[in-house]
């Protein structure tokens, strides 16, 4: 298990220099943000000491090292638009963005599981077939549409919901967090709601394939020879058996919903990182844009570690290969 994950941590770090590289050559061929950042009418003078204090007068390759350094150093960079250190500036959005997509992977976790799973152990009903027809809307329809119908049904014409925003905050850890109390929950429902429904129908045609294919399978016939209960067949065999490709599916759209958030945060008012980096892009502030992308790219690369550890405790096979 200790060359298992040796192996993959080192594989996770030439990941994410690599990205790194590609991140920041990408982003700093965008533009030039003392364009935004100063009058057009400026003096020349305003603009080379402008240009020296932020580093844009160096090579390329040593703007990247110098931001490599920092980095490891705890430091980011400072907003050119905010004048704010960019780690408390993305730290201080985080918290609205965590909530949101743990939310939103609650409720296609624990709704898309059991329902496809029922759709794979009854294909042919007509609740199988509703469900089905159910998850396909979930990939048909543009998100921002559904958020504005959203907003429509349940905050303008019933007034149950509010229509955006994100409510009272409680301090938990250093974070601000609105899923503790109520009211904060009405802020969040819809939302994460709407950003749960691409996940939802992905989850259960995952699991719906899944447990049509391990239904046939010759063990699930000796389990009920055995004479288990189809409780137990369908808990013990079957979603063990189909539980690494969830695993997989769970932690990468988890990576992409903390990371892309944008659209259910925009239509909302919701004022997490997406809002940000969508910001950030507007007015060329490149220190947010690149320590927001690397951030997402170590992000990805966590999220695929513990992936790859649950994998090796879901399936010993998994270990014993990569050791050998």
């Amino acid at each position: 298990m200790i060359g298992f994950l040796i192996q993959r941590i080192l594989q996770a770090l030439m990941v994410v220099i690599a990205m790194s590289i590609i991140v920041f050559l990408g982003v700093y061929a965008i533009g030039n943000p003392i364009d935004v950042m100063i009058d057009p009418a400026s003096d020349q003078a305003l603009r080379e000491a402008l240009i020296r204090r932020y580093g844009l007068d160096l090579p390329l390759y040593q703007q990247y090292f110098v931001f490599m350094n920092n980095m490891l150093h705890g430091d980011l960079g400072e907003s050119f638009i905010y004048r704010l250190p960019v780690l408390n500036l993305i730290w201080s959005r985080f918290p609205a963005t965590l909530e949101l997509a743990l939310t939103a992977m609650l409720i296609a976790t624990c709704l898309g599981i059991p329902l496809g799973l029922w759709a794979g152990y009854k294909p042919e009903s007509l609740s199988a077939k509703a469900i089905m027809a159910f998850s396909v809307l979930g990939f048909s329809v543009p998100s921002f549409w559904v958020g504005l119908l959203l907003i429509m049904t349940f905050a303008v014409e019933l007034g149950w919901l509010p229509s955006g925003g994100r409510g009272p905050t409680t301090e938990v850890l250093g974070m601000n967090l609105s899923i503790t109390s109520l009211e904060g929950w009405s802020y969040i429902i819809l939302p994460a709601f709407n950003l749960a429904l691409f996940k939802l129908g992905l989850l259960i045609r995952l699991t719906r394939a899944g447990t049509v294919e391990v239904m046939s399978s010759d063990y699930v016939r000796f389990a009920r020879a055995q004479g288990l209960s189809e409780s137990k067949v369908v808990g013990l065999h079957v979603l063990k058996n189909i539980s690494i490709p969830i695993v997989t599916v769970f932690g990468l759209e988890l990576g992409s919903t903390l990371a892309f958030a944008v659209v259910t945060e925009t239509v909302f008012n919701w004022p997490g990182m997406g809002k940000l980096i969508i910001d950030s892009i507007t007015v060329l502030d490149r220190p947010v844009m690149v320590a927001y992308l690397i951030l997402v790219v170590f992000l990805f690369v966590l999220i695929n570690l513990v992936v790859d550890l649950v994998y090796g405790q879901l399936d010993p096979r998994i270990r014993v290969k990569a050791a050998s």
